[in-house]
């Protein structure tokens, strides 16, 4: 099942698979699935998700706690999990998140794995910048990771 909302950074897909959400894509997104194993659109499932993003956009959430399930390897679940700990509003670099998770060399790898979040937003790979704090690449275009990240800065004063 899916849903789809409006967003300040353009439509984002919601998908859902028993109860958790499994996916979260904007539009003109860097390896979007084929909308076709999103399954069938219905707006009364994921609410929770809508709500939670809903009061993440308006700056009232810092902290989104839906029950998710991505889809992927051990070593990206361990880059998601780490990514999750990245506190709203800050930043880490790919080195700094390699080494969080006890992988220090694995920098290009971490950076792999961050492109494919299936969970955008949510597990805030947005968080993540280049070694001297420079915004590099980003699955939904870097005017949204600068979006994103202006939108924490400028929410953690309104907290």
């Amino acid at each position: 099942m899916h849903t789809v909302m409006d967003s300040p950074i353009g439509r984002l897909t919601l998908v859902g698979a028993d109860g958790t959400l499994s996916g979260l894509y904007m539009t003109e997104q860097r390896y979007h699935p084929d909308t076709a194993t999103f399954g069938d659109r219905d707006d009364s499932v994921l609410g929770v998700a809508v709500e939670q993003l809903t009061a993440y956009f308006a700056g009232e959430l810092t902290e989104f706690t839906m029950p998710l399930a991505p889809r992927g390897t051990d070593f990206q679940h361990r880059v998601w999990a780490a990514l999750r700990e990245v506190p709203f509003g800050e930043t880490v670099t790919y080195g700094e998140l390699a080494e969080c998770i006890g992988r220090p060399s694995a920098a290009r790898a971490v950076g792999h794995a961050n492109g494919h979040n299936p969970i955008s937003v949510i597990v805030p790979c947005h968080r993540v910048v280049g070694s001297a704090g420079s915004l590099t690449g980003y699955g939904g275009g870097l005017p949204r990771k600068r979006f994103l990240l202006d939108h924490e800065r400028a929410s953690l004063t309104l907290v």
